[in-house]
């Protein structure tokens, strides 16, 4: 597979609160099982000494500083459920993660369809200060000069491509670790792990087909869902066993306009099933956000396309 990186810029940032850090698994404010994914440090980060940071993001939450990868788990009435799972990666450039818009809101919605939802945390470059934080916002939309080599605080600019790369692999590999776990607490969870997928919003989209690129057996994806996925140009290899894949992403993305028909192209040419709905509005990082828009209803064909698989109700 040959990866070519992008830049995302996401720009909606406001109201940063105070840190928190990652911790032992726990138990979310609505009940939801917090599972750590590695036993101990993840690989490749061990000296990380960044704080997981909160902080209000498009009417809901975003997380940035990720340094212990976590699944959050949603599962659904044991009455209704399919015995389907998902694991699901929000984007934010790989420098946060779009929480509710990308995340926690996908879950509750398949919840309801009889499918268990695993939200991934995956890890992220390290942003910094909040005000650090900021000031890459600032950088992105320009108001700070692109070729200025560190914004004014004197903080690396750590949504630059360089740490980006860095982060990268520690992304994909957090997937697949994710695929892992919850095949290993399939019984607990009353998923079948034959009935086990990833999807993935922009960069969360590359960690979700880069998964099912790599076809390593024991974490091979039974379906994938690419939702404008950034960071991932043709050729790449597709799999002899590459699973079913769903595709959705706008027209007027000005980031991943390219992406989605150049997955759904390689996919077809190794005769491997697909499904592709491009909206002709919608931009980059409509997530499930209301835009009074065909795009809006994005979900729902996934829904359909998940039952046309006999994976949800």
């Amino acid at each position: 597979m040959r990866a070519r990186l992008i830049l995302v810029l996401v720009f909606s940032m406001v109201g940063v609160s105070a840190a928190q850090n990652a911790g032992e698994p726990s138990v979310g404010a609505q009940s939801h099982p917090i599972v750590r994914l590695w036993p101990d440090r993840a690989p490749g980060s061990d000296g990380w000494t960044q704080r997981e940071i909160e902080f209000g993001n498009l009417g809901g939450r975003g997380v940035r500083n990720v340094v212990e990868p976590t699944i959050t788990v949603y599962l659904p009435d044991p009455a209704a459920a399919t015995g389907a799972g998902v694991i699901i990666a929000p984007g934010g450039g790989f420098r946060f993660l779009q929480w509710n818009n990308e995340g926690t809101n996908v879950a509750e919605y398949l919840q309801k369809h009889g499918v268990a939802s695993f939200v991934l945390r995956y890890r992220l470059t390290d942003t910094g200060t909040d005000q650090a934080f900021a000031e890459m916002n600032a950088q992105a939309r320009g108001a700070i000069p692109p070729d200025s080599p560190q914004p004014p605080t004197g903080a690396p600019y750590g949504g630059g491509p360089q740490a980006i790369a860095k982060v990268q692999p520690l992304a994909l590999a957090d997937g697949h670790q994710a695929m892992r776990v919850v095949r290993e607490h399939a019984a607990e969870w009353h998923v079948d792990p034959q009935k086990l997928g990833i999807m993935g919003f922009s960069a969360g989209g590359y960690v979700a087909v880069a998964v099912a690129l790599d076809d390593k057996p024991e974490t091979r994806p039974n379906f994938v869902g690419s939702v404008y996925s950034c960071c991932l140009n043709a050729p790449f290899t597709v799999p002899e066993q590459a699973p079913p894949l769903f595709i959705a992403s706008a027209q007027n993305d000005l980031i991943s306009n390219k992406s989605g028909p150049a997955i759904f192209t390689a996919w077809t040419a190794a005769n491997r099933p697909a499904e592709i709905h491009i909206y002709q509005q919608g931009g980059h990082g409509f997530g499930t956000r209301s835009r009074n828009q065909p795009v809006d209803t994005w979900l729902d064909r996934f829904a359909d396309w998940l039952r046309s698989l006999k994976l949800a109700n």
